[in-house]
């Protein structure tokens, strides 16, 4: 099953573009800030979450429209498919809703029909990044494996930003209040924490089964709290009241986790290798996560100009890791070259502009 019958309607500068014809393998072709990367994000909005950009929705609309956008796709074989579109209604431009098969729903439902997995160059410095970014990182990895981690996290936050605004509050906050934000945080945070931690060791896992080579290998190590299940949190957080208040913040918690990778056959922190290394890890887990994505349910690997930015053997070897794959993939780049091994076999267009011509 793979996405098909693409619209997008004043999204970015595509003022009504559409793809159809899709296949196993999808290339997008053009020069810099012809709408490439647009289309990858408007498909990375048919998962959970804020999109490939993480993007205010209020900044995905065109700047000629009236405010809103929409997107769609058919997810399957025409006659025997699911619907999927995401669009923001003009008078509520930072809200943004969801429908499938034509019927409401919430975005989190989106996760259950289709895992999207992307890599930008964007995410180039991930290692050498806050640990927040790599949280962040994380949390998407798993909702592509399990969609019910986003609203763990999204009810987590919301928890922790309501103990923080209490615990800053000049007023001494009520204590059968603060245990009962507390014990929110702690359903949440706990399952939370056991899906990084079932992602980390499916990822791992995955990693151990492939060569060292021509990707560097990496492990990966989820640092988090010793207090991991509800009961354990609470007590964490009980204990804590009082430090917690004069820092006027919580100090410990699933906010606090850290994703720590090293190269396998040096244990070199993957901050501290070089850029190539860096960028082969990524290109592993990214290739061992969209496997484990695809095994559930329908999966989307979408590819920034990632061909261009590897040596011709890793490029080798990243299309032959990506053909018997089940994933449908997507890339951009500025010239066909560099996909001349899967040029034939692919589904193809040149954009331009925010418009969109079939390769011939």
């Amino acid at each position: 099953m793979t996405l098909d019958r693409i619209t997008l309607s004043s999204f970015r500068n595509h003022q009504e573009t559409r793809l159809d014809g899709t296949g196993k393998f999808n290339l997008l072709l053009g020069e810099n800030g012809a709408g490439k990367t647009n289309i990858l994000e408007a498909l990375s909005l048919l998962a959970p979450g804020r999109g490939l950009r993480r993007s205010k929705v209020s900044e995905m609309a065109s700047e000629s429209g009236n405010g809103g956008f929409a997107v769609a796709a058919s997810l399957g074989a025409a006659g025997d498919d699911v619907r999927l579109a995401t669009h923001v209604e003009p008078d509520f431009p930072n809200r943004r809703l969801v429908q499938i098969n034509g019927a409401p729903a919430a975005a989190t439902r989106l996760g259950e029909w289709l895992a999207i997995s992307w890599l930008t160059p964007a995410m180039d410095g991930l290692f050498a990044d806050s640990a927040g970014a790599r949280r962040r990182y994380m949390d998407r990895l798993a909702v592509a494996l399990d969609p019910l981690h986003a609203r763990h996290a999204t009810r987590y936050e919301a928890a922790l930003r309501e103990r923080n605004r209490l615990l800053s509050d000049d007023v001494e906050p009520d204590p059968s209040w603060l245990e009962g934000v507390e014990a929110q945080m702690a359903e949440h945070g706990a399952s939370l924490t056991q899906g990084r931690r079932m992602l980390v060791e499916q990822v791992g896992a995955a990693l151990a089964e492939v060569p060292e080579e021509p990707f560097a290998r990496p492990a990966l190590s989820h640092v988090t709290t010793e207090a991991s299940s509800p009961q354990d949190l609470q007590t964490l957080w009980r204990s804590s009241r009082r430090g917690d208040r004069s820092a006027r913040r919580t100090l410990a918690g699933p906010h606090r986790d850290e994703l720590e990778v090293t190269m396998s056959r040096s244990g070199m922190p993957a901050a501290q290798c070089s850029t190539g290394e860096q960028k082969a890890m990524l290109i592993a887990i990214t290739l061992a996560h969209s496997d484990l994505a695809a095994r559930d349910r329908p999966s989307v690997l979408l590819l920034d100009e990632v061909a261009a930015h590897i040596d011709p053997v890793r490029r080798k070897a990243l299309f032959e890791r990506l053909a018997p794959g089940a994933a449908q993939v997507w890339m951009t780049g500025t010239e066909a070259a560099p996909f001349e091994a899967i040029l034939s076999s692919s589904a193809g267009w040149r954009v331009s502009n925010g418009s969109v011509e079939t390769l011939g």
